[in-house]
């Protein structure tokens, strides 16, 4: 953390002071002078739509809870049925398919 010695002052009009709040609510950022030093020495902050990640998230949520299924279904009745396994195999497979095209489009960042 660097040592914050000096203020610096601005004045601006109360309608550029709401478009600075509207950006700063669309980067996700609560903390208007981290925004302001941001911005200053960075001239841009990156703002990711990680929707597809979230969509990933409920999918692997989804596979996660058919395994547990299986699993109280095979404790319980000792059978598991080679296409339930098949299917999970196949969902498992598309999950990590479509995190490998997250992680590349991340790293091209």
């Amino acid at each position: 953390m660097r040592n914050k010695d000096t203020t610096i002052t601005i004045k601006i009009s109360s309608a550029d002071k709401g478009k600075i709040r509207e950006r700063m609510k669309s980067a996700g950022v609560n903390n208007l002078s981290a925004y302001l030093i941001k911005m200053a020495l960075n001239g841009y902050i990156i703002q990711l739509d990680l929707s597809d990640v979230k969509e990933v998230l409920r999918l692997l949520r989804i596979n996660s809870n058919n395994l547990n299924q299986y699993a109280k279904k095979a404790n319980s009745i000792g059978v598991v049925y080679r296409e339930d396994i098949k299917i999970l195999q196949q969902q498992q497979e598309d999950i990590w398919n479509e995190m490998r095209e997250i992680a590349t489009r991340l790293s091209n960042i």
